[in-house]
């Protein structure tokens, strides 16, 4: 997988080969999709610390910000539907598999929207998000390093180091990272250890092996949410600006009316003394790539992925308007999740009936074991809004779940270029899998139903074209499709729901423009998608036949260097999504409703510019700004999560060589104020646990040192 340097990158980074885009190695504009990449230096200029911080600054995407609710929406999708890679692999539902670390171990993210299965295989239909970490180069060895602290005790420290060895053709490169970030609410924290090496051995001219290895240890003690409260009881405490709407509570029924977010609980933590969430995630790959002929090239590799995780909380916080007490409920899970598989392909540059031609056919293959002890017993008790005793976890009664996973893909790209400026681009994908689900209950009993085995066999795949009309000009279309489990999650999945796929569809169409000299680059985009078949969360994991969900929107994002020393970028994201034929068991429908947690605008923009003047140190200020338009809190479209505008501002200064520093060749400092405005607002709700919703950030200052030796 090619690095992505600064040297090849033009604003929006249309000329980076992105893994997640296509097979054959097309740059971002030759795809005829959306796709975005944001390099190591965009990660490192905007203080994308972690991985949520990462997509936030894509085109229309949002994240949750709490640290143990990694949720992703874009285009009208959220949770499962959108696809979450690691090096371009997929290893399951992004609602458990997603993890938040630290992003300096990341040599970039990439974005492909809409429906890709073809890429990324079932679950893909809001898009992929695909994070691929740092890898090494051929050339002197280059060292990096930093350290960073903020205001409430956060710690980020990471070093890396790249190049080649005195053994000729063998390259390294090896990452380390830590992160101790301390939350805006009590006691909360989490801790992330992220080690990733990989070595690369050019044993001829023609062939070419690699190793990777990664490990990644996260402890935190989480935030799960806070509870919405009924206006009439907050009184003169009650907030305005980050919910509004009525609301019947999920877990105990009582109408709470108006409701509003208690301004005596914006750093209240209604988790145990004892809650915890642990990660352990490892990584093991090789491969190699051959050019068996000028126009011929295999590729293999494969892969083992182990992690253990561990959730142990109180996770529901649910208002009582009848007691006026907060209800509390403990949730307990683990996994063991083991996988390995094997990735290969062949690409064959050529051509048909004298017309250039680049075709990719590959197999992939995996096999997954997955095994979940949890909670059989949900232990819980009532307490007050505030200056309660936050007590621990109780006693824990567990039963087993299992899931067995294979799978097996093939895939087929290609590329026809019938003129030098017009290229028909399409692929397939046929990827039958299986699953075998056993469930044992607390006393060791088969529970009714299991074990039992059921298998797939989606065909999915896009056709489009791209039309390069003018020199850096190309206006491109397609269609795309994507299968995915209608009822959240295979590991999950029951003998009495619904176990046929959901189809998706997606039309789309755009224009993206490198002009003035590679200074100014814009892209557009408009798209249609339809999921049928769909289920939708629900409080008390439980899931609603919702019928199908539209989404129709436009995207359009834009950066342009006018001198440089000043840079300019923005997008801005329109989407209308809506459920059809969704109508309730008990009489009613949603039909119409937004799906929770889609805002219809969002809006991202900032700039820098940098002060050369001979008299000072090369000093860089800059600004961010993101708008996050009205979300809904559940499918009901009662409780509104309120549109928001938070800023950010930093200032860059880059130190001469000093004798503290003598062995550096760029030693900088960073400043960052993130939320200036200390804006109290929504992030994210859980549509499973709809009592409560998650705040964002207020106002936190920040101090970095970064190095390059």
């Amino acid at each position: 997988m090619p690095s992505f340097t600064d040297s090849a990158a033009t604003p929006l980074n249309g000329n980076a080969t992105p893994a997640s885009g296509s097979r054959l190695g097309l740059t971002s504009r030759e795809v005829p999709a959306t796709v975005e990449v944001v390099g190591a230096a965009t990660l490192r200029e905007q203080g994308y610390h972690t991985t949520v911080d990462a997509v936030k600054g894509a085109t229309g995407v949002s994240a949750g910000d709490a640290p143990n609710d990694v949720g992703y929406a874009m285009r009208g999708f959220q949770g499962n539907q959108v696809n979450v890679l690691y090096n371009g692999i997929n290893v399951g539902p992004t609602g458990f598999t997603a993890l938040t670390m630290e992003t300096f171990n990341l040599d970039r993210v990439e974005f492909l929207k809409g429906p890709s299965s073809l890429i990324s295989g079932q679950g893909a239909v809001g898009g992929t998000i695909n994070f691929v970490t740092k890898v090494p180069h051929t050339g002197p060895i280059q060292n990096e390093a930093f350290v960073g602290f903020d205001q409430r005790g956060s710690f980020r420290s990471g070093f890396g180091s790249g190049g080649s060895t005195t053994i000729k053709g063998l390259d390294y490169r090896f990452d380390i990272s830590r992160t101790r970030e301390v939350g805006f609410i009590d006691d909360t924290e989490f801790k992330n250890v992220h080690v990733s090496g990989q070595l690369d051995y050019r044993v001829s001219d023609s062939f070419k092996t690699f190793v990777a290895v990664e490990f990644k240890d996260y402890k935190a003690r989480p935030y799960e949410g806070t509870p919405l409260v009924p206006v009439t009881y907050s009184g003169a405490n009650a907030t305005s600006g980050i919910v509004s709407g009525t609301k019947v509570s999920a877990y105990n029924l009582t109408n709470l009316g108006a409701v509003t977010i208690d301004g005596r609980t914006l750093s209240t933590n209604y988790n145990v003394v004892d809650g915890h969430k642990t990660i352990k995630e490892s990584w093991v790959r090789s491969g190699f790539e051959w050019d068996l002929s000028n126009d011929v090239t295999l590729r293999s590799q494969i892969y083992n992925y182990n992690a253990s995780r561990d959730w142990y909380n109180n996770e529901v916080s649910a208002f009582n308007a009848a007691s006026n007490l907060v209800d509390r409920e403990r949730f307990f899970v683990h996994h063991n999740h083991n996988m390995v598989g094997n990735t290969t392909d062949v690409t064959w540059n050529g051509s048909i009936l004298g017309l250039a031609n680049r075709m990719v056919a590959s197999v992939e293959s995996s096999h997954t074991d997955f095994t979940r002890p949890g909670a059989a017993n949900f232990p819980g008790e009532s307490v007050p809004l505030v200056g309660f005793d936050r007590g621990t976890y109780g006693l824990l009664t567990t039963q087993l779940q299992t899931a067995t996973i294979d799978s097996i893909a093939l895939n087929l790209e290609d590329r026809l270029k019938l003129t030098d400026t017009f290229a028909l681009v399409g692929g397939l994908r046929y990827n039958p899998f299986s699953l075998d689900r056993n469930s044992i209950d607390k006393n060791g009993v088969v529970k009714s139903g299991f074990p039992y085995s059921t298998s797939w066999q989606p065909l999915t795949g896009r056709i489009g074209y791209t039309w390069e009309a003018l020199p850096g000009t190309t206006f491109y279309s397609q269609y795309a499709t994507a299968a995915d489990i209608s009822a959240d999650s295979i590991f999950l999945l029951s003998p009495t729901q619904n176990l046929a796929l959901s189809d998706s569809r997606s039309y789309e169409t755009g224009v993206k423009q490198l002009t003035w000299n590679g200074r100014t680059e814009w892209t557009f985009s408009a798209f249609d998608i339809e999921r049928n078949n769909v289920y939708s969360a629900q409080a008390g994991q439980q899931l609603n036949l919702a019928g199908k969900v539209k989404s129709q929107g436009i995207e359009i994002a834009a950066a342009v260097r006018p001198t440089p020393e000043s840079r300019l970028w923005g997008n801005v994201a329109y989407v209308r999504a809506r459920y059809a034929d969704y109508d309730l068991a008990g009489g009613g429908s949603f039909s119409g409703n937004t799906p929770p947690n889609i805002p219809a605008l969002i809006v991202n923009g900032g700039g820098s510019y940098r002060f050369l003047n001979p008299g000072w140190w090369p000093v860089e200020l800059g600004f961010s700004v993101r708008h996050v338009g009205d979300r809904w809190s559940t499918d009901a479209n009662t409780v509104k999560l309120n549109a928001y505008t938070t800023a950010d501002l930093f200032a860059f200064v880059d130190l001469p060589k000093v004798p503290l520093f003598a062995t550096a060749t760029s030693t900088r400092l960073a400043f960052r104020v993130r939320n200036v405005t200390d804006k109290r607002y929504a992030a994210w709700s859980d549509p499973f646990y709809p009592d409560q919703i998650f705040l964002g950030a207020p106002r936190t200052y920040e101090v970095e040192a970064s190095f390059k030796f």
